[in-house]
């Protein structure tokens, strides 16, 4: 007897390699879906079917033809038999995904993103997600005036990670965390964070910087010259980023003065700095500029707690566009972040650096969504005034 008969399931098919093509669940075992069957439906070779799902079809397979392969394969159901395939390259096929807590749709769009190119390269994704991006044993955070929260009790996944994974996509995470993986000799593509920092084997950026710059532009071009910036109380490479641009974006229009309060990712949060910003000695800010869609939604509140008007007192923008920016009324003018791109192109950057070919990671544009929330400011001198007396 040959090993193929030996770990064959009765009833089902091996494609050309002898490996045995997993079927869909529910699907009876004699009309098993093959790569063969796969190539017949796109109008290919066996061997393109192959170099399609195995990210290796560039140079050699027509980009038209590629997408056919990845469409029949969705169309079919096809599903590369993952553990013949990891005896033949001596990898586990799965990737660990490490997000800051999933408290926004945005991490969740990123890992639609990644997983989807995973799925369609016969790779598994698990997602990590890491209280605050800091790593599995460091506390939170902690709330002005409250003492740390502990995250979860939830098991550590570096301490195997070499392994059980062949490689990490990670976000927003502490040095102490990235020590750890290194430790492990893994590709590590990192996210949204430095791309100086040479722990990373390649990082995957949004053009933030940019979308800063579209947003200062948007309000100083309405007239907006008394501008608060909301900026987020967590330590991250991206929010020093964001800082650092509106400053220097603002510093170039003459007359701006601008002023920042710090304020954690919160509604609440975002609630009490706009309304320090806002009832706080001096001109009243015209403009509030927040770091994120959620202190956006909390500073609209503090707007109109005090008995004010968003756009026509003060105009408010946000950072993200989350389905929050347009359940908000009036909708928020935000910066738009392509998530489920973003996640695409760190799966991409992390499949590259496993074939030992790391490229240039992109840079993704961002754009800025002007809505009802930004108008020019008012010209009424009781603008000016301090609310509430």
């Amino acid at each position: 007897m040959t090993s193929n008969e030996a770990t064959t399931p009765p009833g089902a098919r091996t494609g050309s390699t002898g490996a045995v093509d997993a079927a869909p669940p529910g699907r009876p075992a004699a009309d098993r879906v093959t790569s063969r069957d796969v190539a017949r439906a796109a109008g290919v070779s066996q061997a393109a079917v192959s170099l399609v799902l195995g990210d290796k079809w560039r140079g050699r397979v027509s980009p038209g033809k590629a997408e056919a392969v990845r469409a029949a394969a969705r169309e079919l159901g096809y599903r590369p038999n993952l553990a013949a395939r990891s005896l033949r390259t001596g990898r586990t096929r799965t990737v660990l995904l490490v997000v800051p807590a999933l408290t926004t749709e945005f991490f969740a769009r990123v890992y639609t993103g990644a997983a989807r190119v995973a799925a369609d390269h016969g790779l598994g994704v698990v997602l990590y997600p890491s209280s605050e991006g800091i790593g599995p044993s460091h506390p939170a955070p902690a709330t002005p005036g409250a003492g740390p929260v502990r995250a979860p009790s939830v098991p550590d996944p570096f301490d195997s990670a070499a392994a059980t994974l062949d490689g990490v996509i990670a976000s927003s995470m502490a040095a102490e965390a990235l020590t750890a993986l290194r430790a492990a000799d893994l590709p590590l593509v990192m996210l949204d964070s430095d791309p100086d920092d040479d722990r990373a084997t390649a990082t995957v950026n949004l053009d933030i910087a940019d979308g800063v710059r579209q947003l200062t532009g948007h309000l100083t071009a309405l007239g907006h010259r008394r501008i608060t910036h909301l900026a987020a109380d967590v330590r991250s490479w991206t929010f020093e980023v964001r800082a650092r641009a509106v400053s220097e974006n603002l510093s170039r229009v003459p007359g701006v003065r601008l002023r920042r309060l710090p304020a954690a990712l919160g509604v609440d949060a975002g609630l009490r700095a706009a309304h320090t910003a806002l009832t706080g000695p001096g001109p009243r800010p015209t403009a509030l500029l927040c770091d994120d869609d959620i202190i956006a939604a909390g500073a609209c509140k503090a707007v109109r707690r005090l008995g004010l008007r968003v756009p026509e007192d003060v105009s408010v923008t946000g950072f993200d566009d989350l389905a929050l920016a347009v359940a908000v009324e009036p909708e928020l003018t935000t910066v738009r972040l392509p998530a489920e791109d973003f996640g695409e192109a760190g799966m991409r950057a992390l499949m590259a650096a496993l074939d030992g070919r790391p490229d240039r990671a992109p840079t993704l544009p961002v754009e800025l969504v002007a809505r009802g929330s930004t108008a020019p400011p008012a010209d009424a001198p009781e603008n000016a005034a301090r609310p509430g007396g």
